[in-house]
């Protein structure tokens, strides 16, 4: 198995490295990643700017780009042979809910997908990262699965695994995705020159976070796995939709 290995956190982050070395006990595994931290990427693409590539001592290669350039990039130009999966992460921290909007990781993982590769995005869902290791593990275990039941064409999994120790992780769960109230409002200051700038708030506390969500999971010392539709068609409005729009002419 050919496995492409990237992320958001970049490529020196030690979530990618865990990863990479769990991977290479089941895979061939190139590594591309950003050469700096690109989290909250989500879909972005640099346009406007060349791409270039960095062979790092480790053999990763870092790319002054988005996570989805780097998915991209190896795909189309880096790689001799196309991969035969395409694994975003180790991220540091979760993507829960409506973090998957924004997330360079799972952006990654749906790049690949939409260049027609089965993908996976995984997470850490804490910052204790000497538990690295429990993700990995997890992402094994669900990439052997996968051999004897592939992913449909139009989904990504979505993968959160608590920071515990391995023999504390009760299990793994099916999950749909929560959901947060909005986040605090942004803050505002100023710069040592009298400037203004200004930072996002903290995230959201949990809105939707019931029995069945990837946050529930969590809470509750289970992995969470989210299938995700790379389609975003509202495919349940359609017929709403056309009724509504009857009789406009143009």
């Amino acid at each position: 198995m050919r496995i492409l290995l990237s992320n958001d956190d970049g490529v020196y982050a030690k979530g990618i490295q865990v990863l990479h070395k769990a991977l290479a006990e089941i895979a061939e595994v190139t590594t591309v990643g950003p050469d700096r931290n690109c989290s909250g990427a989500s879909n972005s693409l640099t346009l406007l700017n060349p791409l270039r590539t960095q062979l790092l001592d480790n053999g990763f290669i870092a790319v002054n780009g988005t996570p989805t350039d780097c998915v991209h990039l190896a795909i189309s130009q880096l790689m001799t042979d196309a991969p035969d999966l395409v694994v975003a992460g180790i991220n540091h921290g979760a993507n829960l809910g409506d973090d998957v909007l924004y997330s360079g990781t799972v952006a990654a993982a749906t790049e690949g997908r939409h260049l027609g590769l089965p993908a996976i995005a995984v997470s850490l869902a804490g910052r204790d990262e000497q538990h690295f290791a429990t993700a990995a593990y997890v992402t094994v275990q669900v990439i052997k699965k996968l051999k004897s039941h592939p992913l449909p064409a139009d989904q990504i999994l979505n993968i959160n695994v608590p920071a515990v120790p391995l023999d504390q992780l009760r299990g793994i769960q099916v999950t749909r995705l929560g959901r947060r109230h909005k986040a605090e409002t942004m803050q505002s200051s100023n710069d040592p020159w009298g400037r203004p700038i200004y930072w996002y708030g903290s995230l959201g506390p949990e809105l939707d976070a019931g029995p069945g969500t990837d946050f529930y999971a969590i809470a509750q010392g289970y992995a969470s796995i989210t299938p995700l539709h790379v389609d975003m068609t509202a495919y349940r409005s359609m017929e709403l939709l056309t009724d509504w729009l009857d009789g406009i002419e143009c």
